[in-house]
């Protein structure tokens, strides 16, 4: 499967050939045959109004042919709203393989999470700031996004929630990292702040789970206290 990071250092992300996915899809390796049914899917789609032929961006590609041509290209929900467009086995097959294989950036920043725990690294992390999520933000998604421990220059938004705006993110994020600890009250409400100002631009939920557990792994006794309390 074919697939390139295209973007500013701040805004990268993978984008995947739509015939390729087509090609998997249909079991189909003739690139005509291929090509021609994402044509007549496309069109299909595009009468129905599907947002998979809006989300569509080309890019310049090898072609089979070997010389570089403008393809079809999705991104990560791109391409798993295609998947749900073809019926049976083979496309929830494909869908499953693509969220949670290891190749994709998913399973090769979950790997990393599980490494950091056991790296000397993990001692370097400042707990509990912005400062410390950057570092664990780097180091997740190194290598994966361009934009890795970046914080976001732009305003983003998802599924009708707009978080905290680009412009107002750095004084909103110098709060958090003022906000106390002192108790498991406290740390949630500090974690919901930051999950809520959703600092990158991709990436958010594993590192700031990542941030959480530190926090509660440097203060366990007052976690314990808790639990006796009740």
């Amino acid at each position: 499967m074919r697939y390139v990071p295209y973007g500013t250092s701040k805004n990268a992300k993978w984008w995947f050939s739509v015939l390729d996915i087509v090609a998997v899809l249909t079991n189909q390796d003739d690139y005509t045959k291929t090509r021609n049914y994402w044509k007549y899917l496309k069109a299909k789609l595009k009468k129905e109004g599907s947002q998979v032929v809006s989300a569509t961006t080309q890019l310049k590609f090898l072609a089979p042919d070997g010389k570089k041509r403008l393809a079809d290209m999705l991104d990560y929900n791109g391409i798993i709203a295609l998947g749900k467009t073809f019926p049976g086995i083979k496309a929830n097959q494909f869908i499953e393989w693509f969220t949670y294989s290891d190749e994709s950036i998913d399973g090769k920043s979950k790997s990393k999470a599980y490494a950091l725990f056991g790296s000397s690294f993990v001692d370097s992390i400042e707990v509990g700031t912005t400062k410390g999520l950057q570092q664990i933000h780097a180091y997740l998604f190194g290598g994966l996004y361009d934009f890795a421990g970046q914080i976001r220059t732009k305003s983003i938004s998802k599924g009708g929630y707009q978080f905290t705006p680009a412009h107002y993110l750095e004084k909103h994020l110098a709060k958090i990292d003022i906000m106390p600890e002192t108790n498991l009250d406290e740390i949630v409400d500090k974690y919901c702040a930051m999950n809520m100002a959703h600092p990158f631009m991709e990436g958010n939920g594993r590192s700031t789970r990542v941030w959480l557990d530190l926090i509660l792994k440097k203060t366990p006794e007052k976690m314990c206290g808790l639990e006796q309390n009740k």
